[in-house]
C-alpha cells in the first residue's frame, strides 16, 4: 500500500551497517520489476478451482523442497493450498479463507520460502499472529517446511516473552519474523527490526486479530512494510472487518474462499439439552460415556473454565485448564502436556485456545453454545481434520436455543439431538498413556532434541520407542515418556544427567 504518511519513524537500514546496506541494495534491485500500483480490491480476481488434484511439484516448487513435502508426508495439496498457492508463487496478493485445520499455514509457508535469499540476513518475510501459541507453531511449521534450505533463521517475537533474547537474536538478523503485532510493532519503535528488504507480509487469522483488538497495531506494522510488497491475508471467518481490512493493505489480489463444512461423515456432531444448574454435571456424563482420549472443552467464561475443571477433577478426571488469568509460563506448561498426551481434557475459552493446533484430537466438547455461530464452526474444527474422524458433544442450555438456530443456518442441516438419559457411565476417560518431564534447560544451553533422546535410551536406560515428544525453547526442554516408565526416566536424567552434565528435572 502506497501511504501518503508513515506512522513509525524507522532508522535507515543502510545508516546502521556497511552489511546491512548491502543487503538492502540487493534486495531492492530484486523487488524493482514488481513494483505496482497502489493497494486497491475493486478488481480482485477469484481463485479458479482446480481441475484435479495437483502435486506439489506441478505448483512449481523446487525439487528439494517437494522431496522434503514427500517425507512430511505431503503428497497431495490440500484445497486451499491447490487454490491460494499458485497465485502466491507467482507474486499475487492472496485473500484466503479456509476452515480449521486446512492447511492455511502450509499454503503460505511454501509461498514465503519460494521468495528467499537466504545469502542475505535481513528480514524478508513477516507473519502476524494473534497469539503465542499460534506463532510458535506457525514458526514451527515453516522451519518443517525448510529443512531442506540451508541456514535458513525463523525468529519469534511475541509478547509475554522476555525483550531482551529478542534483541539479541534480531543483531545477528532473521530471514522470517513470526510475531504478534504488538511486539512486533514495540521492536520497529525501539530500531531493533528492520523491514527495509521485506517481501512478504502475511496476516494469519486476521478474524481474530481484529477480534483481539489488534487493528491500530496491523495498521502501524503494514504502514512500516515497503509498498513494493506481496501481502496474503488468510482467516478462517471473512466478517465485514476483515473485508475493510483487505481493501486497505492487499493490491488486485486473487480472492479464494473454501467456506466448506466438514463433511458429516467424519465430523458428527451430538446435541443435548440440558438446565442449567446440571451443565457441569452433564459434561461430565458425556465424558464418561463417551469416553475420548484426549478432549477439548469449551466454555465461554474463565469462571465457567475454573467451576468445570473443579467438576471434572471431582470425577477423576485428569484436566487442566487454559485462560486469560494463567501467565505464559503457565500456558506453556499446559499447552505442551496437552499437546503430549499427557492430559485428558482441556478446558478452555475460545481467545486462550485460538490457534491451537492439537493433532489427533478425538473431540471437542461445547460445555456452553458459543454466541457466535462462525466461532462454533472453528471450535468444532478442532477435531475430525484430515482424514480422521472427529466428534463434537454440546450442551444447550434454556436460553441457548436462538444460538443453535444460528448454528443450523450456518452449516445448512438441523441439529441431531440426543437424550441425556441414553448416557451410560462407562468410566472416567482413560489415563493419558504418556506423561510430561521437564527439564531446566533448553537452546540456550545448547541442549537439544537428540541429548535427550541419548540420555534417556544410552545403555540401562528407557527403550527409545517409549519416548515421545521432545519440545525446545530457550531456557527448557520437555520430553514426552510412556506414563509406566516416567518414575525411571525422571531417575536416569537426574543421575547421568545431559552430555555428562547434571540438570534439574521434574514431572510436571
Amino acid at each position: 500500500m502506497l501511504c501518503s504518511t508513515r506512522i513509525l519513524a524507522r532508522p535507515s537500514c543502510e545508516s546502521r551497517s556497511p552489511r546491512c546496506a548491502l543487503l538492502s541494495r540487493r534486495v531492492r534491485s530484486r523487488l524493482q520489476g514488481r513494483m505496482l500500483a497502489p493497494h486497491t480490491m475493486h478488481d480482485s480476481t477469484p481463485a479458479p478451482a482446480p481441475s484435479s488434484p495437483l502435486s506439489f511439484r506441478e505448483l512449481g516448487l523446487p525439487p528439494t523442497v517437494v522431496a522434503n513435502l514427500d517425507a512430511l508426508g505431503y503428497t497431495v495439496p490440500t484445497p486451499i493450498q491447490a487454490a491460494s498457492l499458485p497465485a502466491a508463487l507467482s507474486g499475487r496478493d492472496v485473500m484466503a479463507q479456509a476452515k480449521t485445520g486446512s492447511g492455511k499455514t502450509a499454503a503460505f509457508g511454501l509461498s514465503l520460502l519460494a521468495q528467499l535469499h537466504t545469502e542475505f540476513r535481513g528480514t524478508q518475510a513477516l507473519v502476524l499472529c494473534p497469539t503465542r501459541e499460534l506463532a510458535e507453531q506457525v514458526a514451527g511449521e515453516i522451519r518443517r517446511l525448510a529443512k531442506s534450505e540451508s541456514n535458513l533463521k525463523v525468529l519469534v517475537l511475541c509478547g509475554g516473552a522476555p525483550i531482551r533474547p529478542q534483541l539479541a537474536s534480531l543483531e545477528h538478523g532473521a530471514h522470517v519474523v513470526v510475531g504478534t503485532p504488538g511486539r512486533v510493532l514495540d521492536h520497529l519503535r525501539r530500531g531493533s527490526l528492520s523491514l527495509e528488504s521485506l517481501r512478504s507480509l502475511v496476516l494469519d487469522e486476521a478474524d481474530r486479530m481484529l477480534d483481539m483488538g489488534f487493528r491500530d497495531d496491523m495498521v502501524q506494522v503494514a504502514d512500516a512494510c515497503p509498498w513494493g510488497r506481496q501481502t496474503l491475508l488468510y482467516s478462517a471467518t471473512w466478517p465485514e472487518d476483515v473485508e475493510v481490512l483487505g481493501r486497505k493493505f492487499l493490491r488486485d489480489p486473487v480472492i479464494v474462499k473454501l467456506a466448506e463444512q466438514h463433511a458429516p461423515a467424519k465430523l458428527r456432531q451430538l446435541w443435548y439439552r440440558i438446565e442449567e444448574g446440571e451443565r457441569f454435571e452433564a459434561a461430565g456424563k458425556l465424558l464418561e460415556h463417551h469416553r475420548p482420549g484426549r478432549a477439548l472443552a469449551f466454555c465461554n467464561t474463565k469462571e465457567s473454565c475454573r467451576s468445570l475443571l473443579e467438576a471434572l477433577r471431582a470425577r477423576s478426571v485428569t484436566a487442566l485448564a487454559l485462560h486469560g488469568d494463567l501467565d505464559q509460563k503457565e500456558r506453556d506448561q499446559v499447552l505442551v502436556q496437552f499437546a503430549n498426551r499427557s492430559v485428558s481434557v482441556l478446558v478452555a475459552t475460545d481467545v486462550a485456545a485460538r490457534g491451537l493446533d492439537i493433532e489427533q484430537l478425538e473431540a471437542v466438547l461445547n460445555v456452553e453454545v458459543s454466541p457466535d455461530a462462525e466461532t462454533h464452526v472453528h471450535r468444532v474444527g478442532r477435531t475430525g481434520r484430515v482424514d480422521q474422524e472427529g466428534l463434537a458433544l454440546n450442551l444447550v442450555g434454556p436460553r441457548e436455543s436462538f444460538r443453535v438456530e444460528r448454528i443450523e443456518a450456518l452449516q445448512g442441516h438441523a441439529c441431531e439431538w440426543r437424550p441425556l438419559t441414553e448416557l451410560k457411565r462407562a468410566g472416567a476417560p482413560p489415563l493419558p498413556p504418556m506423561a510430561t518431564l521437564m527439564i531446566l534447560g533448553g537452546r540456550k544451553e545448547k541442549i537439544r532434541a537428540g541429548d535427550i533422546l541419548g540420555a534417556l535410551t544410552a545403555a540401562g536406560g528407557v527403550n527409545g520407542k517409549q519416548v515421545g515428544k521432545i519440545d525446545i525453547n530457550d531456557h527448557a526442554a520437555y520430553v514426552a515418556v510412556e506414563r509406566s516408565v516416567a518414575q525411571a526416566a525422571l531417575e536416569r536424567l537426574r543421575s547421568a544427567g545431559i552430555k555428562g552434565k547434571s540438570v534439574k528435572v521434574h514431572r510436571l
